[in-house]
């Protein structure tokens, strides 16, 4: 069974984490690559340039909390640029470099079994981080609740939609094809929108989650059905942008609700200036700094207890919280995940006003 947790237990459950990281209660790992000096080498795998996020948040916030775990250990990040060659190669880099334990986002979640099996060959823990590894058992799965995301987020457009359309036809736009991550969050999807009695005119599954294709393929939607679509439900807030410039490229006023996930400052942005409806308030802290304990934790040769399983994987997943408008200054703003210097910018400071966030 699955153990999900609010954004209100997250501080109680990193001291959890990282007592249950570093303590006895847990077996070694038999790592022949740990050091004995305690300057471990830790590799952070990150899949891709389209999602902010991953340079402007997992990176820096998983390197802090390495260091603060640890100031001699180092972190050896890439990013493959949403190429499974360009990630194994950098994971054989990682393997040749002899690091203690490989942290990874999958590009491909398929072709990173492959990635699983040279590391437990070289005896280096491997935790899948973000999105999980289903054909090949990690040591460890860190991410925030992808099924229960794709759930929450749908479910708010439908509860939108019917209310002032309850026969309403919506679009829905999935993550990518080989990201099982994205499989999840479109399970969850369906979950929310198969029974609620809206139409689905159109699906599509994104390749590498690229914005530029979602907006292709909403124009073309667009074109064929024009205002029957009562909304979309996108998988991330990439995928919501492209969808709702699409829109506006084809003059459409108001854009219909689009959902989003992630919590990108220009996803808050489109909510603040109306054209997003939702995002999901996804603190990569959390994830970062989970990942950095677990990995820490492998490093010295421990093995970690998950609080959940999922592709019988110890896992620890984290369940989130549906950003609109009528929350967004409490869940982003008034936490400190963003600040209204970097969002209350231009044409969105008229927003920020109408919604208090100073």
């Amino acid at each position: 069974m699955k153990k999900i947790y609010s954004r209100m237990a997250v501080a109680s459950l990193a001291a959890v984490l990282s007592a249950t990281a570093l303590s006895g209660c847990v077996e070694q790992a038999g790592s022949s690559t740990a050091s004995s000096t305690g300057a471990y080498k830790i590799a952070f795998l990150m899949p891709d340039l389209a999602s902010t996020r991953y340079e402007q948040q997992d990176k820096p916030l998983f390197e802090a909390k390495v260091k603060e775990l640890c100031a001699d250990c180092t972190v050896l990040y890439s990013n493959a640029n949403a190429s499974a060659d360009t990630q194994q190669q950098q994971a054989n880099s990682a393997i040749a470099q002899g690091v203690n334990a490989i942290v990874i986002d999958a590009v491909d979640s398929t072709a990173a079994a492959g990635i699983v099996v040279a590391a437990n060959a070289a005896k280096i823990p491997i935790i899948a981080y973000d999105r999980p590894i289903p054909t090949q058992k990690a040591d460890y799965y860190v991410s925030f609740d992808n099924e229960g995301i794709g759930k929450a987020i749908a479910q708010s457009l439908v509860d939108k939609v019917k209310a002032t359309d309850p026969t309403g036809s919506i679009l829905i736009v999935n993550g990518s094809p080989t990201d099982a991550a994205a499989g999840l969050i479109k399970k969850g999807i369906h979950e929310a929108v198969d029974p609620s009695g809206l139409t689905v005119l159109a699906e599509f599954d994104t390749p590498a989650w690229d914005p530029a294709q979602a907006q292709n393929w909403a124009s073309g939607q667009i074109t064929q059905y024009g205002t029957k679509i009562s909304g979309v439900v996108a998988a991330n807030d990439g995928t919501g942008g492209g969808v709702i410039a699409a829109f506006k490229a084809a003059g459409t006023s108001p854009v219909p609700p689009v959902t989003g996930n992630d919590a990108e400052v220009a996803a808050a942005q489109r909510i603040l200036a109306g054209t997003q409806y939702n995002t999901i308030s996804k603190p990569i802290s959390i994830v970062a700094n989970a990942a950095a304990e677990v990995a820490y934790a492998f490093a010295q040769g421990t093995k970690v207890d998950g609080k959940a399983t999922l592709y019988d994987t110890p896992s620890q997943l984290f369940n989130p919280d549906v950003v609109t408008l009528d929350n967004i200054k409490e869940v982003l703003f008034d936490s400190k995940i963003m600040t209204a210097a970097e969002v209350c910018t231009g044409e969105y400071a008229a927003g920020c006003a109408t919604a208090g966030i100073q």
